[in-house]
């Protein structure tokens, strides 16, 4: 039986596991990520490795983070929320310190091949995934294989232009598909609605500090779920905008499935109703071909690991 190491790097843990060929993950380690990245973090990756190797006999790893990576899956080229790891040679250096080969991968990539191997994408040769969390993270599998674009870049979903001149992006641009259609975008749609119709929001602001600005996602998926409407509503806004945004993706990959993931998919059916009906309605020659289907991530937390677990030993 091959295994590998999957290590996926978080803002707040380091979480690595020995990962089987079916994907299942046989065991895990975990450490807190370092604020001041850079070596601190490359050495706590492999400390991490070096951990689960004293447990089982491996045969490479594999290293998942949010950021560029090189087209040779050996370089994070720029990491925008890690401090001191641009342009850092990741491979050469874990590779000496875990004494294993080793494969970089980005974190949206690594998930969307978990899924496409070993949950909600399996089977599908033309898949598509979108992490929806704080961002809009993805992934992209074309005839069996994850597309990753001539530098590596591919599927920077959430940096998609949908609204010229609309809201400032991290990046710098205006009107990035990810300020309209994330777990952030969810906080701005429900806020939005609250400062417009505060007497109808007494439900959703007492399940926080009682403020707009102390809302949460949780709060507001917690109330969606109990039928509130100004949380249903802001639901329904980002699912809007989430399906019109993969009505224009779809027209350019045409891929059988599109699997969203990341945390914003804990609501379910709440998040993906609305995102299907907009689909149906934003998609160029509607009736004249097939949609893809669009469900929900199965692997949780775990895909990224899992993917790029099996990355290493592909």
């Amino acid at each position: 039986m091959s295994l590998t190491i999957g290590i996926d790097v978080g803002g707040t843990k380091v979480l690595g596991g020995v990962v089987d060929e079916a994907g299942k993950v046989l065991t895990t380690a975990r450490k807190d990520t370092p604020r001041q990245g850079g070596s601190a973090l490359t050495q706590t990756i492999a400390d991490v490795a070096k951990e689960l190797l004293a447990q089982h006999s491996v045969a490479s790893v594999g290293v998942s983070a949010a950021g560029f990576v090189s087209s040779d899956r050996k370089t994070m080229l720029a990491t925008p929320n890690i401090a001191d790891w641009n342009g850092v040679d990741l491979d050469n250096q874990l590779t000496k310190l875990i004494g294993l080969p080793v494969v970089i991968e980005n974190d949206a990539n690594a998930a969307a091949w978990g899924e496409a191997k070993f949950g909600a994408g399996k089977n599908q040769d033309h898949m598509m995934m979108l992490t929806v969390g704080t961002g809009i993270g993805g992934g992209i599998v074309v005839n069996g294989a994850l597309y990753r674009g001539a530098f590596g870049i591919a599927a920077e979903f959430g940096h998609m232009r949908v609204v010229p001149e609309g809201h400032i992006c991290g990046c710098g641009a205006r009107g990035c598909f990810e300020q309209y259609a994330s777990g952030n975008a969810l906080l701005r749609h429900a806020r939005e609605a609250i400062n417009a119709s505060p007497e109808i929001a007494r439900n959703l602001l007492s399940r926080g500090d009682g403020t707009v600005a102390g809302l949460t996602g949780q709060a507001i998926t917690d109330a969606a779920r109990d039928g509130d409407p100004v949380a249903l509503a802001a639901f329904n806004t980002t699912g809007q905008w989430l399906g019109a945004g993969i009505a224009s993706l779809a027209v350019l990959l045409d891929p059988a499935c599109v699997v969203i993931g990341g945390g914003v998919i804990d609501a379910g059916e709440i998040l993906l109703k609305p995102t299907r009906e907009s689909l149906e309605r934003n998609m160029p020659f509607a009736g004249k071909h097939p949609y893809p289907q669009i469900i929900a991530a199965q692997l949780g937390n775990e895909a990224g690991l899992v993917g790029v677990a099996d990355l290493a030993r592909s």
